[in-house]
């Protein structure tokens, strides 16, 4: 990936690696208005894991809260990994290209979450590589908003028609995600090769974003993603993970299982994920809020946050639906008040 890190660094950006090799957030902060308009990212915080063997899909099944073993060659699906207790500790973009299963997740948490699955692998003919720096998979860019089906069209003839879809190509492949902001979105996987050479085309007519802009697209779509700061804190349902298709309640078994089907069974679900926005743009995963209903003891948590282009910052939020009727403040009772919007779909069938 160096060549392709190198032309973004010549593009203006600017990236630091820590002692891990985890490239940070570059680039322009940019608005939700912004992102609505057009945006592409290329996505350098992404890690790639790729399971092939004729086992992979059984062996993935027994894992993840989603059906992997009737998983499309045409579609992705969101997928959860979950402690025994059922506590996400990670959540999962896959799909199949050729002979290999992919799992996308974020690059920080992969390699203890790789080793984690290699495991449970024993017998099963199935084996688990690290597919982020493999050509054809080592650059990813996200694109976003209105201008952004016309932009890729001109590089890729045929995309996804609806949310979740997949093709592949010559020049990659290209998933459609959840819409953002009434527009829609697409994870592009392609070579270092590639992504250099369209990068500055697709710029001409795209805002040009970073990491922070592709998470702020993704928290307005609805989209929860698991990070260091926030493993093994929610049950699937409390970051509404089902809503968005990431639970198979009819599969078999999978680590905490049980305890998943209970949550949705059993009795009334009593906290889910929300949006919100507040003038704190140091806002981070893993911040605790407060409710002014019971100021000592949190209600909730940042799961997913990013700047906003207006000098705060909009984030998902897991909290008690009781708390939603009063005033909601960050890091503490007295910290900055959270504004609460709308997702993109609806919670009242969650809350009966």
């Amino acid at each position: 990936m160096s060549n392709w890190i190198e032309h973004l660094a010549s593009l203006g950006a600017r990236f630091h690696q820590d002692e891990a090799t985890q490239i940070e957030d570059f680039g322009t902060t940019l608005s939700a208005a912004a992102l609505a308009e057009g945006v592409v990212a290329p996505v350098t915080d992404l890690g790639l894991i790729a399971v092939a063997g004729e086992d992979a899909a059984a062996f993935l099944h027994n894992q993840l809260t989603n059906d992997v073993e009737h998983l499309g060659t045409d579609e992705a699906r969101l997928a959860g990994y979950c402690t025994p207790k059922g506590r996400l500790q990670a959540t999962f973009l896959m799909w199949r290209t050729g002979q290999d299963i992919f799992l996308a997740l974020p690059r920080a948490i992969q390699p203890p979450l790789q080793k984690r699955l290699t495991m449970f692998v024993l017998r099963a003919k199935a084996k688990l590589r690290d597919a982020t720096e493999e050509a054809g998979t080592n650059a990813v860019l996200g694109l976003a908003g209105a201008r952004a089906e016309e932009a890729l069209r001109r590089h890729v003839a045929t995309l996804p028609a609806a949310p979740y879809g997949k093709v592949d190509g010559e020049a990659g492949t290209v998933l459609r995600l959840a819409d953002a902001l009434g527009t829609p979105r697409y994870l592009w996987i392609t070579s270092s090769e590639t992504a250099t050479a369209v990068l500055p085309q697709l710029r001409e007519t795209l805002a040009l974003g970073g990491n922070a802009a592709w998470r702020l697209a993704e928290i307005h779509a609805g989209v929860p993603q698991v990070t260091q700061p926030t493993q093994e804190q929610f049950v699937p349902q409390m970051v509404n993970f089902e809503l968005l298709g990431g639970v198979n309640f009819k599969k078999g078994c999978y680590p905490g299982q049980e305890i998943v089907a209970r949550s949705q069974y059993l009795g009334k679900l009593k906290r889910r994920m929300t949006l919100a926005t507040l003038p704190n743009a140091a806002a981070r995963a893993g911040d605790e809020v407060f409710s002014s209903e019971d100021p000592d003891q949190p209600s909730g948590m940042i799961v997913n946050a990013a700047p906003n282009g207006l000098g705060g910052a909009d984030a998902l939020v897991e909290i008690k639906l009781a708390a939603l009727d009063h005033e909601v403040r960050h890091g503490s009772a007295g910290g900055t008040a959270l504004s609460f919007l709308p997702l993109p779909y609806s919670l009242d069938a969650l809350a009966d």
